[in-house]
């Protein structure tokens, strides 16, 4: 079957005309072999995370394959060994969702990975109150977790609009050069590279009481 539009990114992209913030990262590595672990926010570094969302895809594995890239097995049995398996949850916009028929493919990642892999119907960054309720489930609030991704559109909106920290992999396996992912370095260089003195930011997560998550 052929992969179906992702509605939910086309209609929430319409929030980066008022808030370009919300595309960005808290945390940058250009791949998941960097991953300085556990995470650490060094903004807020009082802020201890307790849950991990992953991004399949170019980000722990190569695209339309459903292992970790070998390259990655250190760091993904380092991931595995500081963080419980039911507080780590893959999200993907292929396993898991309504283009898996039966969900055949979020089974093999789970037997590969021995990590559970969210099914929804709402592509990324729509399906955050799922990702929520899931981890509800551990008593682990939406400020105790990072979403570790390769896209700016989808992982990064989406761990903003949950009132979560992003982890963005700016290259992942390899360099995309497909239209979107391009025009998203494109607008991280516009965004804060190329902006030295007043460089755009995303949110930060809040506690429940209002106050910023290191206070």
């Amino acid at each position: 079957m052929a992969p179906s539009l992702n509605l939910s990114a086309t209609l929430n992209i319409s929030r980066l005309l008022y808030n370009p913030g919300l595309c960005l990262p808290h945390i940058t590595f250009k791949s998941f072999d960097q991953l300085a672990l556990p995470f650490q926010i060094p903004s807020h570094p009082n802020v201890k995370i307790k849950g991990v969302v992953l991004d399949k895809d170019n980000c722990f594995a190569k695209d339309h394959d459903d292992k970790v890239w070998p390259a990655y097995e250190s760091t993904w049995q380092k991931l595995k060994a500081l963080y419980p398996r039911e507080h780590i949850l893959i999200v993907s916009n292929s396993a898991g969702t309504d283009d898996d028929k039966n969900h055949a493919q979020a089974k093999i990642l789970e037997e590969n990975t021995r990590v559970s892999v969210l099914r929804h119907s709402i592509k990324k960054p729509g399906c955050l109150d799922e990702i929520k309720q899931y981890f509800a489930h551990q008593n682990i609030k939406p400020n105790e977790i990072v979403v570790v991704g390769d896209r700016l559109f989808t992982d990064m909106v989406m761990a903003n609009m949950m009132g979560s920290w992003g982890c963005w992999i700016s290259e992942g396996v390899e360099l995309s050069g497909k239209v979107f992912p391009k025009m998203e370095r494109d607008l991280y260089s516009k965004l804060v590279l190329n902006r030295k003195d007043n460089p755009w930011t995303p949110p930060i997560p809040s506690n429940p009481d209002g106050a910023p998550s290191d206070m």
